[in-house]
């Protein structure tokens, strides 16, 4: 059986763990060559170590708010494997909590990491897309169709990235190189439940998605799939009507957050036993 994206080159950021590693390990199954990068590069090793007995993997200790680094890391794949087919901007950085409460060097960072360096990464790409066509792939959130308190900056972060990805989609309509979206809600990853009692109840309140989920629905916007991709469509129908219709979610948000609590209590008690 054909694989979908056989010998093809995929770049991978945050990709040593969580959604990330949930992306390689599913491209690898179908075949693609990785560059894998990420700041931790114990992880980065192991997961090199179990994928690179069926396929290439390139590993780059990274961070993405390195501009340098992230120029490095595109020309050294080239170098390395003659193309660059796939981007996956997935790096992200969540200081939660209300604004006054958030280090200003944290605001700045998640800036950084969420908004500037997909964005940076994606200009310097397109020149090595376009040479044999490919897809740039952000990983967004629910958090930027309706923002939350106590994620103030993710949440702009994420509509910036949102609405930039959709305007380069406009832009590079007809040629190609395509640009998509997967905007997730709630992902069981340590990028939540390792920070459980910092996270707002209300996201407890909504079905959580797992990392394979997220990676494969990654996949099917890389091979042509929907600008963007709700997860899950639900949630993703609910964020709309809060953002459009600001006294429902008023009324809403003190049920939401209640469900959550309970669902969140779930997860405390799990972990605990785990």
């Amino acid at each position: 059986m054909a694989r979908r994206f056989e010998n093809m080159v995929v770049i991978v950021t945050g990709g040593s763990q969580g959604v990330g590693a949930a992306t390689a390990r599913a491209f690898a199954r179908e075949g693609a060559r990785l560059v894998l990068a990420a700041r931790g590069g114990e992880l980065l090793a192991a997961l090199a170590g179990e994928l690179g007995g069926f396929t290439d993997v390139m590993t780059v200790e990274l961070d993405v708010t390195d501009r340098a680094g992230c120029r490095r890391l595109l020309e050294d794949a080239q170098r390395r494997f003659g193309r660059m087919d796939i981007l996956v901007n997935n790096a992200g950085c969540h200081a939660r909590g209300p604004v006054e409460t958030v280090e200003p060097d944290d605001i700045a960072r998640m800036v950084e990491v969420n908004l500037v360096a997909p964005l940076y990464l994606m200009r310097l790409a397109l020149p090595y897309l376009a040479q044999r066509g490919g897809s740039i792939v952000n990983v967004a959130s629910l958090n930027g169709v309706a923002p939350m308190a106590g994620a103030a900056t993710y949440s702009a972060t994420k509509v910036a990235l949102r609405h930039f990805s959709r305007a380069l989609a406009d832009e590079l309509e007809g040629r190609n190189v395509r640009v998509s979206l997967v905007s997730p809600a709630g992902i069981e990853t340590g990028f939540l439940l390792n920070e459980i009692d910092t996270v707002d109840d209300i996201v407890f309140s909504q079905p959580m998605s797992t990392p394979e989920r997220v990676a494969e629905a990654i996949l099917e916007a890389a091979e042509g799939g929907a600008v963007e991709t709700f997860i899950p469509r639900m949630t993703a129908r609910l964020a709309f009507a809060m953002l459009l219709l600001p006294g429902l979610a008023r009324r809403v948000r003190p049920r939401l957050r209640a469900k959550g609590a309970r669902v969140k209590e779930r997860y405390r008690a799990r972990l605990r036993r785990d």
